[in-house]
């Protein structure tokens, strides 16, 4: 059986496999590093002791023992990893030359990576012998034209690695394995949760993506303001400082700054201007980047909504298709995002569990 471990700053999330891809057990050790950790995994829910990932991890594997999934029923671990840089641009059997990778990207994502790492040693400790697979979210976009990803700055910033990567990568590559043998070739797809983004994706590839260097770029999300003007966001840094502007884009903005909530199911059911103006402006600016990527493949043969608010709110798709009816009647499809499947997938690709 497959293991996917998505290792965070005060949790790790877990889910198991059987290697056709069928879900046995899912759950997550949360509050690491604090006094006591919570475990919730398949019949366990309990305070456990987990000081660091190593031990929230041995937790893990303790209690899947307990029911009966032994070290030696695992065939294999693959995590989830935030960024892969500009050389780890599919998925990785992990050795070492992976690690100094993903270590090489930790000044892109310093807030992920290396909880990421974190969790891919915590296993290495523990379970030497078993492979160990990495799914990279930046990686389905490496097949954007340099046109999509190049900002016009100096090469010397270039140089440094700052240009559009794009986010959310294991649910866009999710939607397109979905499709099966009926994929469009021009699809418009919408990651639509507390973080949001879209993305044009052209005979399976992708072609642009709404979020660039971070994940604060592009659409209006829960608590990210989205796309911003740089000299706005130094004008904020000139008051507040760089460190409280970023807590304000990342934290404080988005729809909890417009409509005084991040959630999207609050903000339908409020009755004030605020609320309605905050939906709206979600609505708008996921139709008007939806223009930029329609340009970016040449048109669009159907459109793709996933995630938390992309499935369940009808009234959200519903208002973001007005917005786009110009393009004429399209076909709309609802995917269920399953990024750790997804992440198994990949594994079970480079054969894992065989």
């Amino acid at each position: 059986m497959i293991l996917v471990v998505n290792a965070g700053s005060s949790s790790i999330k877990v889910a198991l496999f059987q290697p056709d891809l069928t879900q046995v057990m899912a759950g997550q050790v949360s509050g690491i590093g604090g006094a006591l950790a919570r475990l919730t995994l398949g019949a366990h829910d309990k305070d456990v002791a987990a000081p660091d990932h190593d031990a929230a991890l041995t937790a893990i594997i303790d209690s899947l023992a307990a029911q009966d999934v032994t070290s030696d029923r695992l065939t294999a671990a693959a995590h989830r990893v935030v960024h892969g840089g500009t050389s780890l641009v599919e998925p990785q059997r992990i050795i070492e030359d992976v690690v100094a990778g993903i270590e090489a990207a930790t000044p892109l994502a310093p807030l992920h990576n290396p909880h990421n790492l974190a969790g891919i040693r915590a296993v290495q400790a523990l379970a030497p012998d078993l492979p160990q697979y990495a799914s990279f979210g930046t990686a389905f976009h490496a097949t954007n034209p340099p046109v999509a990803t190049t900002y016009a700055i100096p090469e010397r910033d270039r140089a440094m690695g700052i240009r559009r990567y794009g986010f959310h990568g294991l649910s866009y590559a999710w939607i397109v394995t979905q499709f099966e043998d009926r994929l469009p070739e021009r699809l418009l797809a919408f990651h639509l949760g507390s973080g949001a983004s879209l993305c044009a994706i052209r005979n399976g590839k992708s072609m642009a993506t709404s979020m660039g260097y971070s994940p604060l770029d592009g659409l209006t999300m829960g608590t990210r303001s989205g796309a911003l003007d740089g000299m706005a966001v130094l004008r904020m840094a000139e008051v507040h400082g760089p460190e409280e502007t970023a807590r304000r884009l990342n934290k404080d903005s988005g729809l909890k700054a417009l409509g005084g909530s991040s959630d999207m199911r609050l903000l339908l059911g409020a009755d004030t201007e605020e609320a309605a103006f905050a939906v709206e402006h979600f609505c708008y600016w996921a139709a008007r980047h939806a223009g930029s990527a329609v340009v970016a493949m040449g048109g669009v043969d159907a459109v793709a909504f996933t995630g938390g608010i992309g499935e369940n709110a009808a009234e959200i798709r519903d208002r973001i298709m007005a917005h786009l009816s110009f393009l004429g009647e399209l076909p709309v499809h609802v995917i269920e995002a399953d990024e750790e499947r997804q992440i198994a997938l990949d594994a079970v690709t480079l054969g894992a569990g065989t």
